[in-house]
């Protein structure tokens, strides 16, 4: 190996440690890296996320692309096999390179002390399949393994909702010691809070408000436009007044079509980080689910 190589290659080296110190992206679990004096390009595909890694030995640079892809089914559960390559690897140059992966957490079982390394919520240990305690640090997204997106596949989500409830209902644990009971009740809790909160427009999209530190105080009309309220206003007016439930359903019918509009409004106001936009129509949509509500219930009632 000439003294250029090793020069380059400790030069990659560093690039490597910074590089992973850097990346705690929940959804990698490992990318095959090769070093060459030429610039490389790798993919990694995995829990629906995918990453593009470009390396150049010559100057140490890296670039990284980010895209998203579809999930597969329950929320991506199974990892793309192409993400794992051997541990190590020789380059046309002749230059051994080792693969690394970025672990978004690190923590032991609390009976048999083995190491987990998940990306995802480890609900039990792989070494003595035991039930772990709830991580307090993951959100509803992290707990559902599904992307931190408005435009959620519910589909998915109730598939992996009834999976999940399925290995940790309490009813499982009922021989089982006291800590597993106490922790299947908790662990369902928090996948029940979880499934709801995700599960509807409204609690999902105000859920990845507050993830973002942002909240729609409750009482206010701060943002809505009187236009806006007069409307609310005569449809309140009118569905009170009304006596015929085809008259109730003609109003439930116009509401349902306002709230699908702004469910696309909403989703494209995420997707472009427009956050006070989708708190302003969040807040609208507050407005059509109370009324939704309401024709509910005197439907229901004049039946």
């Amino acid at each position: 190996m000439t003294h250029n190589s090793g020069s380059s290659a400790a030069k990659m080296l560093v690039l490597l440690h910074r590089l992973r110190a850097a990346s705690s992206c929940r959804g990698v679990q490992g990318l095959g890296l090769f070093l060459t004096n030429e610039p490389s390009h790798f993919k990694c595909n995995h829990s629906g996320l995918c990453r593009a890694l470009t390396l150049n030995a010559k100057d140490a640079s890296a670039s990284v692309e980010v895209d998203t892809s579809p999930p597969s089914l329950l929320g991506c559960s199974e990892p793309n096999q192409s993400a794992f390559t051997p541990l190590f690897k020789t380059c046309p140059h002749g230059i051994i390179s080792r693969r690394f992966c970025t672990v978004f957490k690190h923590q032991n079982c609390w009976k048999c002390g083995a190491l987990m390394q998940e990306t995802f919520p480890a609900f039990f240990c792989p070494a003595c399949k035991v039930l772990q305690p709830p991580d307090e640090d993951m959100d509803y997204f992290d707990i559902m393994a599904c992307e931190k997106s408005f435009a959620v596949d519910v589909q998915i989500l109730q598939q992996k909702y009834k999976h999940l409830q399925r290995s940790l209902h309490p009813d499982n644990f009922c021989q089982k010691t006291k800590k597993e009971q106490e922790y299947s009740e908790s662990q369902s809790a928090l996948v029940n809070r979880a499934y709801r909160t995700l599960l509807k427009p409204l609690s999902r999209g105000l859920y990845m408000l507050k993830l973002k530190g942002v909240t729609l105080e409750e009482g206010t009309n701060s943002g809505i436009s009187p236009q806006f309220l007069h409307e609310i206003m005569e449809i309140n007016e009118r569905l009170a007044e009304s006596q015929r439930e085809e008259e109730t359903s003609d109003i439930g019918l116009f509401i349902r079509g306002r709230l699908q509009e702004l469910i696309g409004e909403i989703s494209e106001s995420f997707s472009k980080g427009d956050l006070d936009k989708a708190k302003g129509l969040l807040a609208e949509m507050k407005y059509f689910s109370n009324i939704e509500e309401k024709v509910k219930e005197k439907i229901s009632q004049s039946g």
